[in-house]
């Protein structure tokens, strides 16, 4: 009896504990060779790249198909709206949380300015940022993870263009459904190379930034590591048992681990959709659901991104000897979350579009503040992607728990 059940438990967990061993060992190797580790990171870019080069398509035929086959065209307006609500009210949330421990724990400590290179910025009125946000002058620049909102609204409109086709458009809408299983059979195949490919990129991660985490800016990361672990086991948690009760709660912490060891290797968002996907699935969230939410939350939905800004500000207040408390700071403070949440990408530390919105709407001097805020950043990076990329599947629950009724799992769990 004891060997039937050990091997269920293997059978059910194998993946996950391939994982977490290549992801220790990896960290072993980072602390015990240092910066030496650089020698194995082409194994964890050579996952990545797999990753991001599948990623493209699985994200056209996951939302064009789950919008060509919706049944009836006003659920996606209906969708929509809840799945916005649940996106601003989870990331405004996150950014209290992070507000209210910086309070609590204050930080009071000089900041070491580190001179690094810059990311060139390109200056632009508001009109053309907003235009090469969601959209692209060639077909072909959809292609990039670069233009991942441009590629998500197209993919949009190709589903809802094959909705209104009816049947004129079924054999396009076939095809949609069958290159969504291939993609995501194709991602299932990659997604067997993690043990290495993330081994080899907690290997650099602890390697190369390790020593980082325990000088300088320490008592910060040190706060911020802290009060997200807090919001993901404790906010998670809650969010999880309002969408299902007991059963939602358990089936969630039950399916998460792939994706937030995911998310934490990769520090990408866009990288977790796959992971995310899967555990949706497992988690008996309707496809038409998790193939929506999960892909538009990667770019949109971003709760670690917000409690990031709020440290991040809270830091550079500190060098220049401001005044956070103040609650016309704390107001703009989060109406910069929310704009961070929309306009930042999944590319991992890709951007800094968040430190310099926040360095320009408080007046700091950006030679000195950016360099600062994208150290934090970059330290920051590993726990933010956790919250990001797994608040997508728990906002996928509390969608489904919105659009299909509170008995959404009893009746998917049903034989």
């Amino acid at each position: 009896m004891k060997n039937k059940s050990s091997g269920s438990f293997l059978k059910n967990y194998s993946s996950i504990l391939l994982l977490l061993g290549g992801i220790l060992a990896g960290s072993i190797l980072g602390l015990v060779f240092g910066k030496g580790v650089e020698v194995i990171k082409p194994l964890g870019d050579i996952f990545l790249n797999m990753l991001f080069t599948a990623i493209i398509p699985l994200i056209f035929f996951t939302i064009a198909s789950s919008i060509a086959t919706l049944e009836k065209t006003e659920k996606l307006g209906k969708l929509f709206s809840i799945m916005i609500g649940v996106f601003l009210g989870t990331v405004l949330i996150s950014a209290v949380v992070m507000i209210l421990g910086v309070l609590l724990f204050p930080i009071h400590q000089d900041i070491i300015i580190s001179k690094i290179p810059l990311e060139t910025i390109q200056e632009s009125n508001v009109g053309t940022q907003i235009t090469q946000l969601l959209t692209v002058n060639d077909f072909s620049e959809l292609l990039s993870r670069k233009s991942m909102l441009a590629l998500i609204l197209f993919s949009f409109l190709v589903g809802f263009a094959t909705l209104q086709s009816g049947e004129k458009g079924y054999n396009f809408k076939s095809f949609l459904k069958s290159g969504d299983e291939v993609m995501k059979q194709l991602l299932h195949l990659i997604m067997k190379t993690a043990p290495i490919g993330l081994g080899a990129y907690f290997a650099y991660q602890v390697g190369i930034f390790g020593p980082q985490l325990f000088g300088t800016y320490a008592k910060p990361l040190g706060l911020y590591y802290a009060v997200c672990a807090f919001y993901f086991v404790v906010f998670f948690s809650l969010y999880a048992f309002m969408a299902g009760g007991k059963k939602g709660l358990a089936i969630f912490w039950k399916n998460n681990i792939a994706p937030s060891l995911t998310a934490l290797g990769t520090c990408s968002s866009i990288a977790t959709i796959p992971a995310n996907l899967e555990a949706a699935e497992e988690m008996k969230i309707p496809s038409h659901i998790s193939n929506i939410v999960i892909p538009l939350g990667a770019p949109l939905h971003k709760d670690g991104s917000s409690t990031a800004s709020i440290i991040k500000i809270a830091v550079l207040f500190t060098m220049f000897g401001k005044d956070f408390t103040e609650p016309s700071t704390l107001l703009l403070a989060l109406g910069i979350t929310v704009i961070v949440s929309v306009v930042e990408g999944g590319i991992p530390n890709g951007g800094y579009i968040g430190e310099v919105l926040a360095i320009t709407v408080y007046g700091l001097p950006m030679e000195q503040a950016l360099p600062a805020a994208m150290i934090v950043g970059t330290l920051v990076d590993p726990m933010a992607t956790l919250l990001n990329a797994n608040g997508d599947l728990v906002a996928a629950m509390m969608v489904t728990r919105i659009s299909e009724g509170k008995k959404w799992l009893t009746k998917t769990l049903t034989p």
